[in-house]
């Protein structure tokens, strides 16, 4: 077990200074804190489109080719990956550009997303039209409620019915829960993505499943592994509390590198909360975390804890546990907890209302 010791994790500091370029991007931005995003779109778009033109380039030498498809598939998959996909989360959140430079707000989802394996508008109309009104609850198609979550049967069940089931139960939802725009901006999204890797596929079939049909396959697996993980610990005589139903990472690098993408109990708590107050926001209310046996961890984050589940190591699960005012006596108290959190929720059957009599 560990203590509740100082933060690491980052946080806005005012007085630091801000370059000239930074000081003219501001202007574009609702958030002077979000500055960090634009750097980051920069970055990709210097680095990552000019590397899918190269793939699209006929007769390119095929050394040339796979050389430049692994320098691509590094940089989508393991530099840029995670800053992408948080900056994606948190820019659903709380819009990035301002309202006379709101076209620019569809750069990151339209431009640059898809080879990442974000699809148009699918993880915006999925995350913020189902997932947080939801909360994890069984009208969530991405619930982890009714899997046992230290398997790795129930996670491949679980992978396989989002690859499969994940879009029409969220077009399904959306319709049933008359979310009429989310539902026109989720097929508008598909459509024309469908409909550019068949039209480039003509073009380049490989490099169309390089840069736009392989980041589907693999971003889809890494969201699913991390929502599982995020939501792996469970109170099953009350899922729908926030500091119950998620988890916490703290102090780790993970929460650098991802916008502190570890704070995920005050993100459901408080979904628009910036990025870089979730660490204040978690000390100032760490009595109400202890009162709820909220699981935080010290060091670790969500891939530790998917990779710990799998192998069922509660053990150095609980050594990275942080014990909130002292509750728990031993490690082993720690893992019966975790443990308990683990197990799979049983659906409730549902009434079937009696027909009336004539």
């Amino acid at each position: 077990m560990k203590y509740l010791a100082t933060s690491t994790d980052p946080v806005y500091d005012p007085a630091a200074p801000v370059s000239r370029v930074g000081a003219f991007l501001q202007q574009f931005i609702q958030d002077k804190r979000d500055l960090p995003f634009v750097y980051l779109i920069l970055e990709i778009s210097l680095t990552i489109l000019p590397l899918v033109a190269l793939l699209y380039v006929p007769g390119l030498d095929r050394g040339l080719w796979w050389a430049v498809f692994g320098v691509f598939l590094g940089l989508t998959t393991f530099f840029f990956k995670g800053p992408f996909g948080l900056m994606l989360h948190c820019t659903s959140h709380r819009i990035l550009f301002k309202k006379k430079y709101g076209y620019l707000n569809h750069y990151i989802p339209w431009v640059i997303g898809p080879f990442f394996g974000q699809t148009p508008e699918t993880y915006f109309t999925h995350h913020m039209g189902m997932h947080h009104p939801e909360n994890n609850l069984p009208d969530d198609g991405s619930s982890t409620m009714y899997y046992q979550r230290d398997s790795l049967a129930s996670f491949g069940r679980y992978l396989a019915d989002f690859f499969v089931l994940g879009i029409p139960k969220l077009v399904q939802y959306l319709g049933r829960t008359n979310k009429r725009t989310f539902r026109a901006r989720l097929l508008r999204g598909e459509v024309v993505y469908l409909v550019a890797c068949v039209v480039l596929g003509f073009v380049n079939l490989p490099a169309t499943l390089a840069v736009l049909v392989m980041p589907v396959l693999v971003t889809r697996t890494i969201m699913m592994l991390g929502n599982w993980s995020q939501h792996a610990f469970i109170d099953a005589a009350d899922p729908a509390n926030c500091y119950t139903n998620s988890v916490t990472c703290i102090n780790t690098r993970y929460n650098h590198k991802c916008w502190n993408d570890g704070y995920h109990i005050s993100h459901h708590l408080k979904p628009a909360l910036h990025w870089s107050e979730h660490p204040a926001h978690f000390r100032k209310n760490v009595a109400h975390y202890a009162q709820n046996k909220a699981i935080v961890f010290d060091g670790i984050h969500f891939l530790h804890i998917f990779a710990y589940l799998m192998t069922r190591r509660y053990d150095l699960l609980a050594r990275n546990f942080v014990n909130l005012e002292g509750q728990f006596r031993s490690e082993a108290e720690v893992v019966a907890l975790l443990r308990h959190r683990t197990r799979l929720i049983a659906r409730v059957p549902q009434a079937v209302p009696e027909l009336a009599l004539a």
